[in-house]
């Protein structure tokens, strides 16, 4: 069982002589920047030249710098970009200012797990990951809440990284909620397989043959788009809130009966095994190391997969339907635009 942390249990004021900067103004950049600052520590925001962020963080009432300057002012520094960029700007910017005495933090394991970066031995190195997206960790700070965080030491120089990170996890809001104790390890390649396995890669790949499985069978795409993924929502919504059992107490029993019956049919021996063949490539390095060179080769798959999904048949009567309900506040990604 993991071991588990609250408020009680840390001492911000480790946190109130040390300034921190937080590299990145985005989803998680904007809310450690801000629910520190609101946690009384000092700190500073470190973008690259001509980042849209800048006036973001000016507007915020907070400083904003270089990286390699926001690096060099502070006594903790912590990476919220993307991982594919991070080895790179960590080469650049950040190791001419980490020194004795500093600590290098992330909130994802992926490029120390893998050997993309390499901190000195004279620092610490620690992590701490929200398990929420950067505006929830705002908004349940703000309203004196707060979201579960994952804590991790990878190296211990000064004998207090993990008093330390308890105290950087205590100002996010963290503590309120639960701050689980794990390894830059685990945190990494469950991550990943999750992502891959159930909550991106299983969850779209389900969608999208249910709904080509009904279409194919001659049913309307309009009926087969509302049955295979607008209803998704409902479902998780109620797993979300009590588990798989809430979700099959709130639904019919015909519903509860179609979980108990297909599901086995679906997620089959087979498909464990290929499961377990994911983790694997995970755990190996062979997953990282085929991201790297895609990253590294420009992109030429992950480009190509992104536009054929965005001009598949679900996408494109997606669009429609949700036009029709403004009420969901409906999202539309043009062509050439991606997530970080």
């Amino acid at each position: 069982m993991a071991h588990i942390y609250y408020d009680k249990d840390a001492d911000l004021s480790r946190m109130h002589d040390k300034t921190v900067a937080v590299i990145g103004f985005g989803s998680q950049g904007h809310a450690h920047a801000l629910n520190l600052r609101d946690s009384s520590v000092k700190v500073v925001v470190g973008l690259y030249p001509g980042s849209k962020s800048w006036s973001k963080v000016e507007a915020a009432g907070l400083p904003a710098l270089s990286v390699a300057e926001a690096a060099q002012a502070a006594d903790v520094i912590i990476i919220l970009t993307p991982d594919v960029g991070q080895a790179r700007l960590y080469r650049e910017q950040i190791a001419p200012a980490m020194r004795a005495g500093k600590t290098l933090m992330f909130a994802h394991g992926f490029n120390i797990r893998y050997g993309q970066i390499t901190p000195p031995a004279d620092v610490d190195v620690s992590m701490i990951a929200p398990k929420g997206p950067g505006h929830r960790v705002r908004e349940t700070y703000v309203a004196g809440q707060g979201v579960p965080a994952l804590l991790a030491v990878y190296q211990d120089a000064s004998g207090h990284a993990k008093e330390n990170a308890l105290a950087y996890a205590s100002a996010l809001g963290a503590g309120r909620a639960g701050i689980l104790e794990t390894t830059f390890e685990e945190e990494t390649e469950t991550d990943l397989f999750g992502e891959q396995v159930v909550l991106c890669g299983g969850v779209s790949a389900l969608v999208k043959a249910g709904f080509d499985t009904l279409v194919e069978a001659g049913y309307q795409p309009e009926i087969a788009y509302f049955e295979c993924l607008h209803e998704l929502k409902l479902i998780v919504d109620l797993m979300y809130q009590g588990g798989l059992s809430y979700m099959r107490y709130s639904v019919s029993d015909t519903a509860e009966h179609g979980d108990y019956t297909a599901g086995p049919k679906i997620v089959t021996a087979e498909t464990r095994a290929n499961m377990r063949n994911i983790l694997a490539d995970i755990q190996s390095g062979a997953y990282a190391e085929e991201w790297i060179e895609e990253n590294a080769n420009g992109r030429p798959n992950f480009n190509r997969w992104r536009q054929e999904g965005m001009n598949s048949e679900i996408e494109q009567v997606g669009k429609n339907l949700r036009r029709m309900m403004p009420w969901l506040n409906p999202r539309e990604v043009q062509p050439g635009q991606g997530g970080a």
